[in-house]
């Protein structure tokens, strides 16, 4: 039997949200009733945690209420611990932000071995993209631990998971807020250029997609809370719907499938606005 990795994103939890938990009640029941090797939050796991300690922290117990008793593996994203100044100039990521982040989910990357019963065998990876670009003490230590993360693979596979994809239509892509920053990505190259990498699994973006790159597939998360309005995402690719994503990893290759429960919605952001981010007034 395969191993089973579920991927929620973006459930922009907090105390005011009520959509966004009746959502992340309908996932657990589908979690709970068949229950994933592991489960792994991609970051935006809380409305406004990069300055308000009740959103991460309801955010915290909500994911581990979902996980059960499956391992949580959990990276964050810009809304949890802030950003590259050039995308969040009000909330920068730095040292108060990541510490509050690993009082309420431990470290801001993850490495875990995953062994199936037919002899799979894998190695799921997650960084943290907010600190990538920025210069920041901790954008270089996450570079080493990488390489570090990277040894002694055996016949291993590899799955990555990011808040942030690494790029929007190629890795040639410039500067947005949408993507890791051109810069940093060659820090990622020992991970991409892996021949043993099968998986690339982001969110963010608040769209779905799938796109296959060799034997590499790269997935966009669904949103567990909101989607955006197009204008406000111009050229961007993918499928607006609400939902996570089931990884089946088989001994060499990986299927992913996005999976909508029953009377979760999505709503478009200004619907939701003045429970989430309301504008300046």
């Amino acid at each position: 039997m395969p191993l089973i990795v579920a991927q929620v994103s973006d459930a922009h939890l907090g105390p005011r949200t009520t959509v966004f938990q009746a959502n992340m009640a309908r996932i657990e029941s589908v979690l709970h009733a068949a229950p994933p090797q592991a489960l792994v939050a991609s970051g935006d796991v809380s409305l406004d945690g990069a300055d308000r300690d009740a959103d991460l922290s309801f955010a915290a117990a909500a994911f581990r209420r979902m996980a059960g008793s499956a391992p949580l593996l959990a990276i964050p994203g810009n809304h949890d611990v802030g950003s590259d100044l050039r995308s969040m100039p009000g909330q920068p990521v730095n040292a108060a932000r990541l510490a509050r982040w690993q009082a309420e989910f431990g470290a801001d990357r993850f490495v875990r071995d995953l062994d199936g019963p037919g002899g799979e065998a894998w190695r799921l990876i997650g960084l943290n993209t907010e600190i990538m670009g920025t210069g920041l003490a901790e954008e270089a230590a996450q570079a080493a631990w990488l390489v570090q993360a990277l040894a002694g693979l055996g016949r291993r596979r590899i799955a990555a998971f990011l808040h942030k994809p690494v790029f929007v239509n190629g890795p040639a892509d410039p500067f947005d807020s949408w993507s890791v920053p051109p810069e940093a990505r060659p820090a990622l190259a020992p991970l991409l250029d892996h021949k043993a990498l099968r998986l690339v699994a982001s969110g963010h973006l608040h769209l779905h997609r799938t796109e296959r790159r060799g034997e590499v597939v790269f997935a966009w998360a669904p949103p567990a809370s909101f989607i955006c309005e197009p204008e406000i995402q111009a050229g961007l690719p993918g499928d607006r719907l609400g939902g996570f994503l089931r990884h089946t990893l088989h001994a060499d290759h990986v299927e992913t499938e996005c999976v909508c429960p029953t009377g979760l919605r999505a709503p478009f952001l200004e619907e939701v606005r003045a429970e989430t981010y309301p504008h300046p007034t």
